[in-house]
């Protein structure tokens, strides 16, 4: 079964996507903020990550930024309320530093599904 990583500091939205994958058989491990799932993401067998871009101890730019570094073919899935400055400019930042796609929040669990199913199956 594909593995995937969600990272996400909400805790009900992190635990929705768990359930809404977990039913389509993946593989998921979460993370609350980018240092744990730094650390999970070396010690799991990780095929996609989602995460959230603005968090605390580790953003969401950084951990894109340092899996990257450390396996450049896992695939990346972004996603951002954006804050007071809006989802935009960061998924733009995201997109450049190597997210394969992003996703502005609010949006469907059931459309992160269908996308990480088109990446990894």
């Amino acid at each position: 079964m594909p593995g995937v990583l969600i990272v996400e500091d909400d805790t009900d939205l992190r635990e929705i996507l768990k359930d809404a994958l977990e039913k389509r058989r993946y593989t998921v491990v979460t993370a609350s903020n980018g240092r744990e799932a730094l650390a999970k993401f070396r010690s799991s067998v990780i095929d996609l990550v989602v995460t959230d871009l603005l968090m605390p101890e580790e953003d969401g730019l950084m951990v894109i930024m340092k899996i990257r570094e450390r396996k450049p073919s896992v695939r990346m899935i972004a996603i951002s309320g954006g804050g007071k400055a809006g989802p935009g400019s960061y998924l733009l930042i995201a997109r450049k530093l190597g997210a394969d796609h992003v996703f502005s929040k609010p949006f469907l669990p059931s459309e992160l599904v269908i996308k990480v199913r088109e990446m990894i199956g």
